[in-house]
């Protein structure tokens, strides 16, 4: 049955009604007057007549999206029994529910909302026209994607996090007694996200943590072509101990009211959750595009059109005296006509037009902003958080030149890089090549690595007092050299110590203190609503985070291992990055996570332990990656993705290099060289480090291949062959104007890529020489395309000094450069 059919039976129905004796202030149920049901009526209407003008749209090439909720308009009871405060993750057929919501919160014209989005139009409140979603900051619902599922984690996850605010004192944007609704469909429900996020919610229920949540499947027995087996919801959920199961017709609006408000208030008063089965129908197929008869028999068809809402609404109405057909189908017009004006006005409105305006939201950037929180010793600068103000976005590129036109030059480790005796007389000074128009100043190296008070950010005309944290920040620099677990562990001490805002978690955080020992003590010191421990599912370690951002805190999960990240790349890629995009910077998740990660492991290999494939990660827009080496770095990174969390709501992943967590020494056992005092310095996203300043070559590294590149450095020298070894720190954003001036700066650069040769940095790093104009010699060495095996065999795939070595060699031969034979 076709549209046109459907829209006359509903006409024939409604006009074969007897009128019934008027009672406009009847109350159809404790709490639903006859005005109410009238309103819930309009809001059905005008969400199917926004389907059909958005097929209409896309059939003539003006509309861009077509997956209705025709069927779901008993959604609409959803609005009726919450509160406009509570927070709304809906499914992508939940027209009826959008429109009512946005009207309660003031919203004056929620269709032009939605249809600004099918047209894909600029003006867009929530997307910008950058998607359709349902999405609304004034009425608090927060825009979804239709990626399967992927939102019930984070409802999870909002749900703990607004009790935790509460207690902690936290300002958040929702009210404590709130309670987080999590709209999804039948086939949904089947998806392993769905059934993680779920048993989250009871595990942690269970434990006694408050988490409010209310699970809504809307229940159309089909997904897509295949259907869902009759009963399935309630066999898979309705008996599930600490879940407690709800089921209304989602058809008939008065029972959909009074078990939805039901449902809402014994989550509210119990603070546990809840699972609420809404039984509705899928009319006129799955999207604009979809030929339901190719699947589906006629019957079915009609069954479903028999219990269309729409209709069942008005003939309550009717019935109830509350309105005549006629009546009835005089308001089905008015609001038609509504509709079509409205279709003919966003037509008008413009689209986005460029590449910028497009990435605007993906990826701001206020570094000044985050320099200023990175070194405060008081408390935090509010930023906007709370729905409804719209963030920040677009201002301006992260590693523009005119704010990270500046790389860090280290003696530290690196004073070998002249000789085995240290530099001699004549050696060239360390610089420090700062942002334009600021001095340089030239310091001898050391003989030995960094040590107190003799570090690379050692005060000069360029770091001066305002770099350094106050004399009663909590973030005063530690001078006895440390390893990078130690930095690691002390720096977050320091965030947790100064911000109430930042909470550390994940599997075996907490009670053990990290399987590495980097999060030990910190549960004890700080406490279990600060630091804890989390179920073992990655997906709802990030759904936790991504909550818990919304919520006004500044997260720190970490993920155990590079490998099991990929178990839930979807809560970063579909979730996390993809929020402020759809909200137009309305709503952000910041975070910064933590993953141990790479090979080099020794007594400890495998590939689940020693994986290092990051090209996922880096394909992610607007996703920050760090990648420090050595323990000073890894503190100022881990402070500076903090700050650009909580000042721009950056999502953050800081990758760590597992078998430099302990490492003390560099050229020889027991010289302490790669131990450093951690100092407090604040290193910019997209600045990298520079040791050494060699004429000969460049070689450009990061986590463990800086340390093997320093040493390669180092028996070079031997030779004659001056290098330089740029430390990217930053794999995304890349280091763009820092690879490019080091690049120039010897004419030769080395790419010493510990990950895989297909999908590695190093491919990256080529095409930014390639897209910078350099037009020297280039090359690069990397580990195997192979998943890391057991014991020795390890060695023979992953990136060795020997590589390097002659690696460097080679583009030094086959450029003219002498070299041994």
């Amino acid at each position: 049955m076709n549209i046109d059919e459907a829209e006359q039976r509903f006409r024939t129905e409604i006009a074969g009604l007897r009128p019934a004796a008027a009672a406009p202030d009847h109350e159809l149920a404790p709490g639903i007057t006859g005005a109410r049901c009238l309103d819930l009526f309009t809001a059905q209407v005008l969400s199917r007549q926004a389907d059909l003008a958005a097929r209409r749209l896309g059939a003539s090439g003006r509309g861009f999206y077509s997956i209705g909720s025709s069927g779901h308009e008993g959604n609409v009871a959803l609005a009726a029994a919450s509160r406009v405060t509570d927070p709304l993750m809906p499914h992508y057929r939940s027209g009826a529910l959008f429109i009512e919501r946005v009207r309660r919160a003031g919203g004056m014209h929620p269709v032009r909302d939605l249809l600004l989005g099918v047209v894909a139009a600029a003006t867009d409140p929530i997307a910008g026209g950058r998607h359709k979603v349902f999405g609304s900051a004034a009425a608090h619902i927060i825009p979804q994607t239709s990626t399967i599922a992927s939102q019930l984690p984070r409802a999870v996850g909002l749900a703990f996090a607004i009790e935790r605010a509460a207690r902690l004192g936290i300002d958040c944007p929702w009210p404590r007694d709130a309670l987080v609704m999590c709209g999804f469909g039948d086939a949904s429900a089947n998806h392993s996200t769905a059934a993680g996020a779920i048993n989250a919610a009871v595990h942690t229920a269970y434990l006694g943590v408050p988490v409010p949540v209310l699970f809504v499947c809307e229940d159309n027995g089909i997904g897509i072509s295949v259907p869902t087996p009759p009963g399935w919801i309630e066999r898979a959920y309705g008996h599930r101990p600490g879940l407690r199961y709800f089921s209304a017709d989602g058809c008939d609006v008065l029972d959909a009211v009074t078990i939805a408000s039901t449902a809402v208030e014994w989550v509210r008063a119990h603070r546990r959750p809840a699972f609420l089965r809404l039984r509705t129908v899928r009319l006129f197929g799955h999207a604009g595009s979809d030929v339901e008869s190719a699947y589906r028999d006629s019957a079915a068809v009609a069954a479903d059109l028999s219990r269309d809402p729409i209709t069942a609404t008005a003939r309550l109405l009717v019935a109830a005296g509350i309105r005549t057909p006629q009546e009835i189908l005089d308001d089905y017009d008015r609001l038609a006509a509504q509709v079509t004006a409205t279709v003919d006005d966003v037509c008008r409105e413009p689209q986005l037009g460029s590449a910028d305006q497009v990435i605007a939201p993906l990826a701001p950037s206020r570094p000044d902003a985050v320099r200023t929180d990175v070194l405060r010793s008081g408390p935090p600068i509010q930023t906007p958080r709370h729905p409804g103000t719209p963030g920040e976005s677009g201002s301006r590129d992260a590693v523009s030149p005119a704010d990270d036109a500046s790389t860090d030059t280290a003696p530290g480790p690196d004073d070998g890089i002249a000789g085995d005796d240290g530099p001699g007389p004549g050696a060239p000074p360390i610089r420090h090549d700062q942002r334009a128009g600021q001095a340089r100043v030239s310091a001898p190296r050391s003989e030995r690595g960094p040590v107190s008070g003799q570090d690379t950010h050692a005060d000069g005309p360029e770091h001066g007092p305002a770099d350094r944290p106050g004399p009663d920040s909590s973030q005063a620099p530690q001078a006895v050299p440390v390893t990078l677990a130690q930095a690691l562990n002390h720096t977050l001490a320091e965030m947790l110590a100064r911000d109430r805002d930042v909470l550390v978690f994940g599997e075996d955080v907490a009670r053990k203190g990290g399987v590495y020992g980097v999060t030990k003590g910190l549960g004890k010191r700080f406490g279990a609503r600060r630091v804890f421990d989390t179920l073992l599912d990655e997906q709802s370690i990030l759904g936790t985070a991504l909550g818990a951002g919304l919520a006004g805190f500044v997260p720190i999960p970490e993920i155990q291992y590079l490998a099991y990240v990929h178990n839930a790349l979807d809560q970063l890629r579909g979730e996390a990055a993809t929020l402020s995009f759809f909200s137009a910077g309305r709503y952000r998740n910041p975070m910064v996570v933590r993953i141990a990660g790479y090979g080099y492991q020794r007594g400890f290999g495998g590939h689940f332990h020693n994986d290092n494939s990051v090209a996922a990660l880096r394909d992610i827009p607007g996703l920050v990656v760090a990648s420090p080496s050595r323990p000073d770095d890894a503190a100022a990174v881990l402070r500076t993705c903090v700050s650009a969390a909580r000042v721009d709501g950056r999502v953050c992943v800081l990758l760590e290099p597992i078998a430099l967590y302990h490492t003390r020494d560099l050229y020889e056992p027991g010289d302490d060289r790669w131990a450093t005092p951690v100092t407090g310095d604040h290193v910019p996203i997209g600045q990298a480090r520079v040791y050494g300043e060699g004429t000969d070559l460049t070689i450009v590294a990061f986590a463990n291949s800086v340390p093997m590149c320093l040493r390669v450095a180092r028996r070079l020298a031997r030779h004659g062959i001056t290098a330089r070894v740029l430390d990217l720190r930053w794999l995304s954003p890349l280091p763009y104007a820092d690879l490019l001036r080091h690049a120039e700066a010897t004419g030769r650069v080395l790419v010493a890529d510990e990950t895989r040769r297909s999908g590695g940095i190093s491919e990256s790093v080529c095409t930014a020489l390639v897209d910078g104009g350099f037009t020297g010699a280039r090359a690069r060495v990397t580990s195997a395309d192979s998943f890391v095996p057991l014991g020795p065999a390890a060695a023979s795939i992953l990136l060795s000094e020997t590589d390097i070595e002659a690696a460097a060699h080679r583009l030094l031969a086959g450029t003219g450069k002498s070299t041994p034979a």
